[in-house]
């Protein structure tokens, strides 16, 4: 169905002479009002007002223009109805073919702090949801275009077909009801009237970014959604090289990402089944990785790596040793992507540091739980013990405790030398997970770090430790049995540290 006539009534103006001069060229009669319609005719094109149209005058300081039967009879008749088209012959009422609509900006208004209500209200539009719902609900016979991305490739098409196919029309109107729909969530939002980081009306609009290969399992499918706003997020990140991602694949590598972007240091992070398997701090990113491979040279094989740095050539050479599955870091240089080429199946995600959402989200039957970011901080740490830290131990402290928080609960990581050389994660309880990463730390335990992620509630661990050799012991505190924990680790001679804050990760 060739397109004869369209309306056309955008805020975002971004492409819009381009696509109207297009449109016009191949015999489009254009229909616009206000604003578009100025910007229109200032590019010289040919527009016919919609007062024109439907002969009356805007009313209510503009809230009222195309809020009428002859722009929306235009829009929703029925071409293969014949009583449709009876109405609109017998009305003088001619057809629309495309509607070319997107919407105040509700959102960007209410943002600003200086916001009045009056501006909210006004910035709530109305005429352009409506027309733009109607040319959605009969897309069969209407093109309904909410997006400026999408200009060109309409052109295309009606250049190529002089039409848009029934199917493109059917995607273009699924755009426009998520558009409208997320719209409305906007409003409802603002007048629901919380403040608060978790609102009682929590409203978020994902788009699908990709289809992974499969899910946690071969026999599951997946997905990539993407919460708005997440451009410097691992979700949006770049595949450089290498297969499709899997479900599994994302999930590590958010995991040791997490955690990289927390290290200020050159950092190298390793992952397995999203736990730290090793990390390591150093001056730069080749050795940080030297330190993470050492740290557990069984578990990193299959793995992911994460760098806070770009990788460099020298660390590509060391990173083709591994089989690893996936490397991310902010960059690459030229020379690191020449030689990691030579593994075609691993995959190279580029990703800008940060932190992206500030809540984080996870489904239980029925349900969402949200909560806010895990942060962490130096600035309340205690020694409660009669013997103090050794001042050379501060990043090797601050390295366990944060990799403590970055894995499974109940925790316990050892670390010495800028290194984690043990991890016991997602044990049942405190004790089993210290002798899990001491028995992985062996004799490189003696002078080390262990950090617990949640208080330390009975002697035992301390007691581990100190057989063990580990000469500082970090832990939140809070424990009932905190005097008999101190006491112990004063006996044994111990340094201990609180931190005042628990850090479990489920």
């Amino acid at each position: 169905m060739k397109v004869r006539r369209a309306l056309v009534s955008v805020y975002d103006k971004q492409g819009l002479t381009d696509f109207a001069a297009g449109l016009s060229l191949m015999g489009v009669e254009l229909v616009s009002s206000g604003g578009t319609a100025r910007h229109l005719e200032e590019a010289g094109l040919k527009v016919t007002k919609v007062e024109d149209v439907t002969g009356s005058a805007e009313l209510l300081d503009g809230r009222v223009k195309t809020l009428h039967p002859r722009i929306h009879a235009g829009i929703l008749a029925r071409r293969h109805h014949p009583e449709d088209i009876n109405s609109l012959e017998t009305l003088g009422i001619d057809m629309l073919d495309m509607v070319v609509v997107n919407l105040y900006p509700f959102a960007e208004t209410v943002a600003n702090p200086e916001c009045t209500t009056e501006d909210a209200l006004e910035n709530i539009d109305i005429g352009g949801p409506a027309m733009l719902r109607a040319a959605a609900k009969n897309y069969p016979d209407v093109v309904p275009v909410c997006a400026p991305k999408r200009y060109p490739q309409v052109l295309q098409w009606l250049q190529e077909h002089q039409d848009v196919a029934v199917g493109d029309r059917r995607e273009l109107a699924l755009e426009a009801f998520a558009h409208t729909a997320a719209y409305d969530r906007e409003v409802a939002g603002w007048l629901s009237g919380d403040k608060e980081e978790l609102p009682s009306l929590l409203q978020v609009d994902l788009q699908r970014k990709q289809m992974l290969r499969y899910g946690e399992n071969p026999q599951q499918q997946a997905a990539l959604y993407l919460f708005p706003d997440s451009d410097t997020t691992l979700a949006a990140s770049d595949l450089l090289q290498g297969k499709e991602l899997s479900y599994n694949n994302l999930n590590d590598a958010a995991a040791a990402w997490e955690l990289a972007c927390e290290l200020e240091e050159p950092a190298a992070v390793a992952v397995k089944h999203a736990v730290p398997c090793g990390v390591g701090l150093a001056d730069t990113v080749a050795d940080a990785f030297v330190k993470a491979r050492e740290a557990d040279p069984v578990s990193i094989f299959g793995g992911i790596i994460a760098f806070n740095r770009t990788v460099d050539e020298e660390t590509a050479l060391l990173l083709n040793q591994v089989f690893l599955e996936v490397i991310v870091a902010p960059g690459y240089t030229g020379e690191a992507r020449q030689v990691l080429a030579e593994k075609k199946n691993l995959r190279l995600l580029a990703c800008q540091p940060g932190r992206g959402c500030k809540l984080t989200a996870r489904t239980i039957p029925g349900g969402v739980l949200v909560q806010q970011l895990d942060e962490a901080s130096t600035g309340n740490w205690q020694t409660v013990t009669e013997t103090r830290p050794d001042v050379d131990m501060q990043q090797s402290s601050w390295l366990a405790w944060m990799v403590a928080k970055h894995a499974k609960s109940n925790a316990i990581v050892v670390a010495r030398e800028g290194m984690t050389v043990g991890v016991g994660s997602g044990c049942t309880s405190r004790i089993e997970a210290a002798r899990r990463a001491l028995s992985a730390a062996g004799e490189r335990a003696r002078g080390a770090v262990l950090a617990s992620d949640g208080f330390i509630p009975f002697p035992d661990v301390v007691e581990a430790a100190a057989a063990a050799g580990v000469s500082t012991v970090i832990q939140p505190g809070g424990s009932r049995g905190d005097q008999d924990v101190i006491a112990e680790a004063n006996r044994q001679g111990l340094a201990m540290v609180f931190t005042g804050t628990r850090h479990f990760r489920h």
